[in-house]
């Protein structure tokens, strides 16, 4: 067994030892996936699960998770250049229904939600600066996160490892700016590390332009040779968030830097301020090890919507939103001995929305419409078993029990605009079970599956087509994974990763409309994704690195008149290469490229956005002066100048279903440091 600890938390490897070979060198490679909550490493986890170094990565203005998320297998990272959508990440077809966010998703930092206990989540209140590594977990072994049947993100921070202080800019085209300043103290017992951004821009596009201000501060801190606490706080603060609309498909291909006229008649745009805070505290001994957690924040929103919504039943066309929200998650894993573990656990979590509805006066404020309270109550229990039970086999089950309580209370009722309080409890079983063959030292092979399922979140309940209040009738959608893979270390350096996939939903939640920002949901009968992933990343040379990855999947409608067709939002492919030179003198050589399909934008089929095909190139120094050390980075981001769809909108229906990425520009970024 090899003990590995990740801020005081040990991580438990207890990888499969191939018959009548004692060297475990390989088979404890040094991937460990904290995302499985198996503990194991790379090679013997029985699933597909990705870790990236940021690092590795092309050096990025830190605005767009997706960045650091480029090349893992099944994830489809839609970067929309329009900061009041926020980044949409789809990994095997789920989540592609989001109008704005992640769906279907769970989204950790450092083990603590960011997703939101009805399921829906954004990602541009990560301070990616702070950011080391993440990791994805796809496949069967996730539906255990309970209302979460996608997949699993979970970001990594950088813990402090000397005392020191830095201050950075990274600038762009379109007058982006963006300055932070770092300070951090790592003395034997504590850690910390205080962080502040600024961020501007004027966008790519007309009415594009946005702000945004950033701070966190994070305390570690030894209590005791066993024990270790974790502060986090968080304050994303964006004032400014304009919003310049997708386009049509025929005026994307005559001009895609063009705004909407009705984006800048009704004034589009967002605010959002968005705080939370987290303690974690770690106890461990040799063979059990313990981890509870709790955190709070609060998310304000205001969001003014291209149209007036001045009917008494519409709700409005100025969302006004306050939620606040807290959770509590508490684990114990026990290991009596080195072939069996035991892990159990509970997750409470609450949401309270205070929701109003204005009409939108030509981007003003206008009369109330809509005026309500929301709760959401969220509970779960669940256990997993990990059992090797012959030297080169082993088993992981898990099974996890959610309920899940929504309260609606109407405050706006008048003759024409009925009471329209409603309540909706939802309580899903999920479990998933996997066993793993290790065919030798350096190769093994795993088969797994999982019954899972997704709740609609508050934001879909909370419009219908025809009239107001809750969409009663969108249910729950379940869904039956099936993964086979392997995976194989090859001369301690080339890892290689295989696996196939099948996956049959009932009741899948999907777009029913989508017009000018306002979205209503319903289930589809069936659905079904099948696809395959591949991977390879490690050195070429000495001085050459490299990482490869190719996700193909079909995923469409299995019923009814739409069976056959395509799900909309979903690429079929997508194809990733990158390559890193270590040159003289600390210099470095970066190159990326990356190809996507064809994507659908309806139910239909009747239109898609074009493939396309983006390279990045990138060069990196550093400089060190005694205890001062400098930084900086050039980048070339589409280099061939590709005009492309970085993201489109769901049976949008008014036919502007394109959003436009972005042609070619430099980008450079400096950074001052001085450790002490």
């Amino acid at each position: 067994m090899k003990l590995l600890t990740l801020w005081g938390l040990p991580l438990l490897a207890t990888p499969l030892c191939y018959a009548q070979n004692s060297n475990t060198d390989v088979i404890n490679e040094h991937i460990v996936v904290t995302a499985s909550q198996s503990q194991q490493p790379w090679l013997t986890t029985p699933a597909s699960v990705t870790r990236i170094d940021i690092e590795r990565q092309l050096p990025s203005l830190n605005i767009d998770a997706g960045d650091a998320l480029q090349g893992v297998p099944g994830i489809q990272a839609d970067s929309r250049y329009n900061y009041a959508q926020d980044t949409r990440l789809v990994v095997r077809g789920f989540g592609s229904r989001a109008a704005f966010g992640v769906r279907g998703l769970q989204l950790n930092i450092d083990g603590i939600p960011l997703s939101m206990p009805d399921g829906q989540a954004q990602t541009s209140s990560i301070l990616l600066d702070t950011m080391s590594s993440v990791e994805v977990l796809r496949g069967p072994l996730a539906v255990i996160y309970g209302n979460a049947a996608g997949g699993v993100v979970e970001w990594q921070s950088d813990v402090p490892q000397s005392s020191e202080l830095g201050i950075a800019t990274q600038q762009s085209a379109d007058n982006l700016q963006r300055y932070t300043i770092d300070a951090t103290y790592a003395g034997q017992a504590n850690q910390l590390n205080i962080f502040a951004s600024d961020f501007s821009t004027d966008g790519p596009r007309a009415h594009n332009s946005a702000e945004r201000q950033q701070q966190a501060i994070r305390w570690y801190t030894d209590l005791s040779d066993r024990q270790r606490l974790v502060i986090r706080y968080d304050n994303n603060y964006a004032p400014l968030l304009q919003d310049p609309s997708a386009l049509t498909p025929a005026s994307w291909r005559d001009d895609p830097t063009q705004t909407v006229q009705r984006a800048i008649d009704f004034n589009t745009r967002k605010s959002i301020h968005h705080r939370q805070g987290s303690i974690s505290w770690f106890y461990d001994n040799d063979d059990t090890s313990h981890r509870v957690s709790v955190w709070q924040g609060d998310r304000d929103i205001e969001q003014f919507l291209p149209f007036s919504g001045e009917d008494i039943s519409s709700s409005g066309a100025v969302i006004d939103l306050s939620r606040q929200f807290e959770g509590l998650h508490a684990y114990s894993r026990w290991q009596p001995n080195t072939d069996l573990a035991l892990t159990a656990g509970w997750m409470s979590e609450f949401q309270q929305d205070h929701r109003k509805g204005f009409v939108n006066d030509m981007g003003k404020l206008g009369d109330l419409r809509r005026h309500e309270f929301s709760n959401i109550d969220s509970h779960s229990i669940y256990s997993r078993v990990d059992w090797q039970f012959r030297p080169n086999w082993s088993v992981e089950t898990g099974v996890r029990y959610n309920w899940l309580d929504y309260q609606v209370n109407d405050l706006f009722i008048t003759d024409q605009n009925p009471d329209d309080s409603g309540e909706r409890e939802f309580d899903e079983l999920s479990f998933a079970g996997a066993i793993t063959w290790q065919l030798s030292e350096t190769t093994s092979s795993y088969l797994s599956y999982g019954e899972g399922f997704e709740t609609p979140t508050l934001t879909e309940l909370a419009y219908r087509n025809e009239g107001s209040g809750l969409n009663n009738q969108l249910t729950p959608s379940t869904n039956q994974q099936l993964e086979l893979g392997v995976k194989s270390q090859i001369n301690g350096d080339w890892r290689i990763g295989a696996s196939v996939f099948d996956i049959r939903s009932d009741n899948e939640i999907l777009v029913d409309q989508s017009n000018d920002g306002r979205t209503t949901y319903r289930n589809a009968s069936k659905t079904l994704r099948q696809g395959i992933e591949l991977s390879a990343q490690g050195s070429i040379t000495n001085t050459l690195t490299s990482y490869f990855s190719y996700s193909y999947i079909d995923a469409q409608f299995d019923s009814g008149e739409l069976s056959g067709n395509t799900l909309p939002g979903v690429s079929n492919k997508q194809l990733f290469a990158r390559f890193n030179w270590s040159l003289a003198n600390q210099w470095q050589l970066k190159l990326a490229a990356r190809h996507r399909g064809e994507t659908y934008t309806s139910d239909s089929n009747e239109q898609s956005a074009p493939s396309y095909t983006l390279v990045d190139i990138a060069v990196q120094k550093q400089w060190l002066l005694g205890q001062n050390s400098i930084d900086g980075w050039l980048m070339l981001d589409n280099a061939t100048d590709k005009q492309y769809v970085g993201s489109v909108v769901v049976n949008q229906g008014s036919g502007r279903s394109f959003e436009p990425g972005v042609g070619r520009q430099v980008s450079v970024g400096l950074k001052w440091s001085r450790r002490f």
